[in-house]
């Protein structure tokens, strides 16, 4: 190959940024390289598909990339960026040429600091299907860790009635994502599902027994589990970079067009880059699939158009489904002040608003509520009041 834009990684960033190429209408090469043998796929079902479904759910099959025209070098690692002569090595000895990079390798899981049959990550597809195998016929699953993916995972286990034991050394996980009080709901919506959990502990000892694994805590507790999720958060795929010329700060920094500051013709997309923001006035890693899909449309556009760049201004965004509740975060969230809180029942739904030192939006959490959820990520982007938002969200719904 030589020329054209080439994509390192089938990340759900690299893959939208292929095919958001093609609807500017680049028509030059596009070629994405991946480490992992599958076709690309996304990520958030990993944690979200029910264990007895098949999480492998395609970002692009081999018929759509036949007709976009976008070759697919899968099973690859790249090891070398020769930024100074734009070519990409890899692992193999294979020296790719490109016109344009972009660099979309993502994170990897936090290492466990067990392993083992019995002991998982999930960050994979392969990850997802050793679990499955893992907790077929299981009693009892153990989560270490009480993020995103330890909670979905949680979810998911009881859902086939699996017991649950989560721990984790905060004593209020989400505390640090939304805050003590709701940071308490999320913990108590493990509970009222059944799901042992052990917060404010510490796994010291994992042994293996009998063909299970035996856990010690250190709060003194011991039981044996059949299977164990490790997830204790990402590390960010910067190794193959070091030798690069890049600028790497907890990833690969850019500018609010996706440009690397010494190499206008490589960028970065998705969990590794680190672009500048304006709304905030700082560079920043954003780890959220919505995030790296509206990068991608943006460096797309960049490299179709340089004489008509787009700035990219996110207001940050994530969910997360956990047993019947379905929670969206937005924005930034100072999780030391109390935000504005609206709560309705029959059904369930909740809202919370942080608001910044001038009184407006800036955070937003939402749980079973789609509207509010619209509502609040407008209201952010647009810098409007948080009052105002509180007050639609606090008026009784007119019947019609």
């Amino acid at each position: 190959m030589s020329g054209g834009v080439l994509i390192v990684g089938g990340s759900v960033g690299g893959i939208r940024t292929a095919r958001a190429l093609r609807n500017e209408g680049y028509a030059g090469a596009v070629t994405v390289v991946e480490a992992e043998p599958h076709l690309p796929y996304d990520k958030p079902p990993l944690s979200k598909v029910p264990l007895d479904g098949d999480a492998h759910v395609p970002l692009l099959t081999a018929e759509e990339a036949s007709e976009l025209d976008i070759e697919l070098v899968l099973g690859s690692v790249a090891v070398e960026l020769r930024a100074q002569t734009n070519q990409l090595v890899l692992a193999d000895g294979t020296v790719l040429d490109f016109d344009e990079l972009v660099i979309a390798t993502g994170a990897a899981a936090r290492p466990s600091p067990w392993v083992g049959p019995g002991v998982h990550v999930l960050r994979t597809l392969a990850d997802a299907r050793a679990l499955r195998e893992s907790l077929e016929g299981a009693v009892h699953l153990l989560v270490v860790g009480a993020g995103f993916i330890g909670a979905e995972v949680a979810s998911l286990a009881r859902k086939q009635g699996i017991d649950v034991t989560i721990v984790d050394p905060a004593p209020i996980p989400m505390a640090r994502i939304v805050g003590v009080g709701l940071g308490e709901r999320l913990s108590d919506l493990h509970r009222v599902h059944g799901v042992e959990t052990k917060f404010g502990t510490t796994v010291s000892t994992l042994d293996r027994i009998d063909g299970g694994l035996r856990a010690k805590l250190s709060d003194g507790s011991e039981f044996s589990v059949d299977a164990v999720v490790v997830g204790i958060g990402a590390v960010v795929n910067l190794g193959w970079l070091e030798s690069s010329g890049l600028t790497l700060d907890d990833g690969v920094v850019c500018d609010e067009y996706g440009r690397t500051p010494d190499f206008a013709h490589i960028h970065a997309v998705g969990d590794i880059s680190k672009w500048y923001q304006p709304r905030l006035g700082k560079s920043a890693r954003v780890e959220h699939w919505t995030n790296a899909v509206e990068q991608a449309n943006a460096l797309a556009h960049n490299i179709v158009h340089p004489e008509h760049l787009q700035a990219h201004d996110p207001v940050a965004y994530v969910w997360s489904d956990q047993y019947d509740w379905k929670i969206q975060l937005f924005g930034t969230r100072d999780t030391t002040a109390d935000p504005l809180v609206v709560e309705q029942c029959d059904p369930l739904r909740v809202a919370a608003i942080w608001q910044d030192s001038d009184g407006r939006a800036s955070g937003g959490f939402t749980v079973n509520w789609p509207k509010a959820s619209v509502q609040l990520r407008r209201t952010i982007a647009a810098g409007g009041p948080a009052a105002a938002v509180y007050a639609q969200l606090s008026a009784p719904a007119v019947k019609r």
